[in-house]
């Protein structure tokens, strides 16, 4: 089920409503069957996968706990081999055997070629997998007990807020959440509400409508001029931010709504100062899953200079190899990993190399915004003919018709510079509070119909699928 879609918006306030007309007892059956629906609204089958997921790590959870030494280790592995077993198998299984055919192709006049299937890939498989390792890795770790009711437990995996893009939530903050009695809380309905409602803009007035250009452009980059290719590049670059940014305040605030406190996966990552600032503002929760169960495990930083530089880019190779089976993925997060370590030389080799605040939120944007390329693009071909046709002084500035849809370009800028206002009032003058935040009550209540407003008028409801969903 899409969050941009009137479903569910009947689905939210339905199982709202439920919530807290059931008593406690019942509220994690309904909260597990709704989320069952939830994600069996688009392809009913892959409940298996889920539930296969959550019989093994479960088991798995109990039986580390009740044992020592090589026998924990061993469950452990167990669970490990078998989550990375079922991602491999539907999301990387075709990746590398259509590379591994292409090898044998390239070596021997007789190669030995691999089958492939055309499994689609379950939606937020790469998240629920995460988090679910997340779990048992705490068990073995102590830092978790094992949990012993399986209804809770999977709820922890399905919870239908996070479900499909996360927030990767630890199982520290969520299941104690699951066992709470919830009462009606105004505050938090009102602030879980607000948190939807801006989620909404984002998405259906901001990301959907750079996507329609984005879309134009990128689908054959060899015929654009270059400035329509940097204004689709910088589209990009606030698309897939309003998109899944949007999708995660609409995971923070349907659960808010029901009393439940998730994590922040996003803090403003465009005014970041560094690439190794970005990654604590973008998709918070995924940066540090890696940070504390590979590089932390890895040694980190306090470790031999061709170590450090090892850790990096096994990590980034990694998170590329994560977001999806694609060489462009892995492209990208080689170059954010490079982007870190020549970060690290900088502060290390040159200490007094530093530059005004805006020139460095600047450089780090642009950086950003070019290894969004890769990430965007099909494969390595079209990005490199992307990037060279940018480059190239032999590219035509701009050819007639391609900015042709005014409206379209003037609601994109508005939608752009909205979210540049307020994620810079938010950063540097907190204590501004303005429209939805006002302490006058008509200006919040205004502020929340005009959003509407917006939304209804100007936002695009064509079904776009969040990005994201593809990881």
């Amino acid at each position: 089920m899409l969050f941009n879609s009137f479903p569910f918006l009947l689905f939210f306030l339905g199982v709202t409503i439920a919530y807290y007309a059931v008593g406690h007892t019942w509220r994690w059956l309904l909260l597990l069957l709704a989320s069952c629906y939830f994600y069996a609204f688009l392809i009913p089958g892959y409940l298996l996968v889920l539930f296969l997921i959550i019989g093994i790590d479960f088991a798995a959870g109990i039986l580390i706990e009740s044992h020592v030494g090589k026998t924990r280790r061993f469950y452990l592995g167990l669970s490990i081999v078998s989550n990375l077993g079922v991602l491999f198998l539907f999301k990387y299984h075709n990746f590398f055997v259509e590379n591994l055919n292409l090898i044998s192709g390239n070596i021997s006049s007789n190669p030995i070629l691999f089958f492939t299937w055309k499994w689609a890939l379950p939606i937020g498989l790469s998240f629920h997998t995460f988090q679910a390792m997340s779990y048992t890795i705490d068990v073995y770790r102590g830092g978790q007990k094992a949990e012993r009711h399986i209804g809770i437990y999977a709820l922890y995996v399905m919870f239908y807020p996070q479900l499909v893009a996360g927030p990767i939530e630890r199982s520290q903050n969520l299941i104690p959440q699951f066992y709470e009695k919830k009462t009606i809380n105004y505050d938090g309905i009102v602030a879980g509400l607000k948190f939807m409602l801006w989620g909404f803009f984002m998405k259906v007035v901001v990301a959907d409508r750079l996507g329609i250009y984005v879309d134009y452009v990128f689908k054959d980059v060899a015929i654009h001029s270059r400035l329509a290719l940097i204004t689709a590049t910088l589209f990009y670059t606030f698309q897939i931010y309003c998109d899944f940014a949007g999708y995660s305040l609409i995971a923070l605030g349907s659960a808010k709504v029901m009393g439940f406190r998730l994590s922040n996966n996003f803090r403003r990552p465009y005014l970041a100062v560094s690439l190794r600032d970005f990654w604590q503002r973008w998709n918070i929760t995924l940066s540090q899953w890696f940070r504390d169960y590979l590089y932390y495990p890895m040694g980190g930083s306090r470790v031999a200079a061709a170590k450090y530089v090892f850790n990096i880019t096994v990590v980034f190779i990694l998170s590329g190899l994560w977001h999806g089976a694609n060489w462009t993925f892995i492209v990208w997060g080689l170059l954010h990993g490079f982007y870190i370590l020549a970060g690290h030389l900088r502060r290390n080799r040159f200490p007094k190399l530093v530059f005004n605040r805006v020139v460095e939120i600047i450089l780090t944007f642009l950086l950003v915004s070019f290894a969004w390329i890769f990430f965007r693009s099909q494969n390595i071909r079209e990005a490199f003919i992307l990037i060279k046709r940018i480059f190239d002084p032999k590219t035509v500035r701009i050819i007639g018709g391609e900015f042709d849809e005014r409206s379209l370009l003037i609601y994109s800028l508005t939608g752009i510079a909205t979210v540049i206002t307020v994620d810079i009032m938010t950063e540097y003058f907190p204590q501004k509070n303005i429209l939805l935040h006002s302490r006058n009550g008509w200006i919040r209540m205004a502020g929340c119909v005009g959003l509407i407003v917006v939304i209804i008028l100007f936002g695009v409801f064509d079904g776009s699928q969040f990005i994201y969903f593809q990881f």
